[in-house]
């Protein structure tokens, strides 16, 4: 029987229009999801420099990779938000939208004039997302946000690291902006959500995603641990503070993963690896016991694994049932088969992971500006209004 075909979904939202007020990450990932499943998104950007993502190195033939990450299937409209008919323009097209996306900071769309309650006040089905690192009350608000922060702020950093690295290494940064994109992630889905919302009971709808949720969230299981026994997240390197041995081990030409955290897997792991003693050891006989004696036993295994190269190593435990990788750079794991095969790349950027449908190309990031005219058009300016609000 073969697989089934993935629903097509690239065109699910054509008709609806979305405006984005923002920067960086998190709101321009959740306006390109949308815009991915065929929302018209317009973006808007500052006319001298545009979304601060467009300066951020490395720059490849004069395009930030970083501003060509989260922002095609975009048009961009440049205006001045300091000036009176830039606000106009601005709040006109936000009353125009189904769904308006903002990320400034906390205070500044209203000192701007296209806060929830502006825009509402002129269209009453408008699904309006609210973007900050803390939350817009007293204490958030007055908190400066980026992702480094907030996974500093969060207990991320702290807990991430080999054992020993509080004492000289230091706390260490996922290196993904995990937090900004997982937030603009929740972003789009509370706004998918709000839409359905707004077509049962109708009236304006608001979505206020904050990514100090988002890094609680992602910590989920050591949020519980922490709250429930009161200990501290260890560093614990790539190994898992639940299942042991389930971390990457030395080969003898490189790193190789292994994941063999259940009492069957680890019978079978020591088997391979020519110590099946220790699986009749009571110290490591159940799940928990290898963790209490978690030191021990990778003392035991790793230095088993330098006899083969990681290649011979994957070959073995996958023909044992034992799950096992290697640990690629990231141009390895982009070259991989099985990345071909999912067909993650698609006309040189990474399609959404829920959109596996055929998809021949994707519409690039917009130049600065490019489409200013156009849509200022499209809400009523006319040529000559259009003229006086750009000079």
């Amino acid at each position: 029987m073969s697989a089934p075909r993935p629903t097509p979904i690239a065109g699910t939202l054509t008709g609806l229009r979305v405006v984005e007020i923002g920067a960086n990450i998190a709101g321009p990932l959740a306006a390109m999801i949308l815009g991915d499943l065929g929302a018209d998104v317009v973006k808007i950007e500052p006319p001298a420099t545009g979304d601060d993502t467009r300066l951020l190195a490395p720059m490849v033939d004069g395009e930030s990779t970083v501003f060509r990450s989260f922002n095609r299937s975009k048009r961009s409209v440049a205006l001045d938000l300091r000036s009176d008919a830039g606000r106009a323009a601005a709040l006109r097209l936000a009353r125009r939208a189904d769904v308006v996306i903002q990320n400034l900071r906390p205070g500044v769309v209203e000192r701007l004039g296209v806060d929830f309650d502006a825009v509402a006040a002129g269209n009453d089905r408008v699904v309006y997302c609210s973007i900050s690192a803390f939350g817009p009350g007293e204490l958030g608000a007055a908190l400066p946000g980026y992702d480094a922060l907030v996974q500093a702020y969060a207990g991320i950093m702290a807990s991430t690291g080999h054992p020993g690295d509080g004492d000289g290494g230091g706390p260490v940064r996922v290196s993904a902006s995990l937090v900004d994109i997982s937030t603009g992630v929740w972003a789009a889905l509370g706004i998918l959500a709000a839409l359905l919302r707004r077509s049962v009971v109708g009236g304006p709808q608001y979505v206020e995603p904050a990514l100090l949720d988002t890094a609680f969230t992602l910590m989920g299981h050591q949020v519980t641990s922490s709250f429930l026994t009161g200990e501290v997240p260890e560093r614990l390197g790539s190994a898992s503070p639940s299942f042991s041995p389930y971390q990457a081990y030395r080969a003898a030409d490189d790193w190789v993963f292994v994941a063999a955290g259940s009492n069957r897997l680890f019978a079978k792991l020591c088997a391979l690896v020519g110590c099946p003693e220790l699986a009749g050891d009571e110290r490591f006989a159940a799940p928990a016991d290898r963790i209490t004696h978690r030191e021990v036993l990778n003392k035991e295994l790793a230095d088993r694994f330098g006899a083969a190269t990681v290649g011979e190593w994957v070959a073995r435990l996958g023909a044992a049932g034992v799950p096992a990788c290697p640990v690629n750079d990231l141009p390895h794991a982009l070259a991989s088969p099985v990345t071909a095969e999912r067909g993650l790349l698609v006309d040189g950027f990474l399609r959404l992971p829920v959109d596996s449908g055929a998809r021949a190309a994707f519409d690039p990031p917009p130049a600065l500006g490019a489409d200013t005219r156009d849509v200022l058009a499209e809400v009523g300016y006319t040529a000559e209004e259009i003229d006086a609000l750009l000079h």
